[in-house]
């Protein structure tokens, strides 16, 4: 199908992870009535953040993909409405943990799973202790209503992930996230800084970006963190067609005609005249030439 409506939730977690996921539920079901096909929900909203802290307890809350309740009950919903739902969980395979996200489709069907690339680690966002760097590779997903291309939280802040995407055939980008106040500094507020890398991924790219962000204060053991919310969708020119606030619980969507952006991405030239032969550069970490 050619247009597409596509949503971007952002709620703060409730007292108890049943409460949260009811909430998350009420979300979507939310977007769903306001026609949305493509619902995003926040990075690993089931819980609040654990990153905070270094905490051993906090690897029990991972599942596999197959013993997960929760995948299994939002594969139910997305069945029930008809819609996708780029699903971000703490998964554990094995002896590994990773921070995944599946893709449900329209029919409730998993359609695959994609474990974060890029792992960062700083005062209040700890996930180094807690995640290894994902095995897959960048992924893209033929969903019932498009193709589409999911990072996770620290993947958006690199270009050659959303370019990789794109290269794979992505038609919209996805992006969870959790990011709010830095506890070391009081000073940084990094909201547009987020903002306006996306924006470029989507404009550099030409092809529409939806970011979910959490709100609200969460108080951890050894920090606290206030999540700034500010989720957005912005079009294939990078600009911000819907925003949210830095505190609401809201669903914010935007419908896009896909076919329209298609031709547009091809008369614009960007992969026509991209020079990967010049691009060995970007496989090394120090600059030099990798062949």
């Amino acid at each position: 199908m050619s247009t597409v409506k596509v949503a971007a939730t952002q709620f703060a977690c409730a007292a108890s992870p049943e409460e949260t996921l009811d909430k998350a539920e009420a979300m979507v079901r939310r977007a769903a009535d306001q026609g949305a096909q493509i619902i995003l929900l926040q990075e690993l909203f089931e819980t609040p953040y654990f990153c905070k802290d270094q905490d051993p307890r906090h690897f029990a809350l991972a599942r596999t993909t197959e013993d997960n309740p929760v995948l299994a009950r939002f594969a139910a919903l997305a069945k029930e409405l008809s819609v996708v739902l780029p699903f971000s969980f703490y998964e554990r395979a094995g002896q590994a943990f990773y921070n995944s996200l599946a893709v449900l489709d329209a029919d409730g069907a998993n359609l695959g799973v994609y474990r974060k690339s890029h792992i960062p680690q700083g005062p209040g966002y700890e996930e180094k202790y807690y995640f290894s760097p994902g095995d897959t590779g960048f992924k893209v997903f033929k969903t019932a209503y498009a193709t589409i291309g999911c990072g996770i939280c620290w993947d958006q802040w690199f270009p050659e992930a959303a370019r990789a995407m794109a290269l794979l055939g992505a038609e919209i980008l996805f992006y969870p996230t959790a990011i709010g106040t830095e506890p070391h500094d009081a000073t940084i507020d990094s909201m547009g800084h987020w903002q306006r890398v996306m924006q470029g991924h989507a404009g550099a790219n030409v092809m529409p970006l939806v970011a979910s962000n959490r709100v609200g204060r969460e108080v951890g053991t050894s920090c606290e963190l206030t999540f700034y919310g500010s989720s957005f969708i912005a079009d294939q020119t990078g600009a911000k067609v819907t925003e949210a606030d830095r505190s609401e619980d809201t669903v914010l969507t935007a419908e896009f005609d896909l076919s329209a952006i298609r031709d547009y991405r091809a008369a614009w030239g960007l992969f026509r005249d991209r020079r990967p032969d010049l691009y060995g550069v970007l496989a090394g970490l120090d600059g030099r030439q990798v062949r």
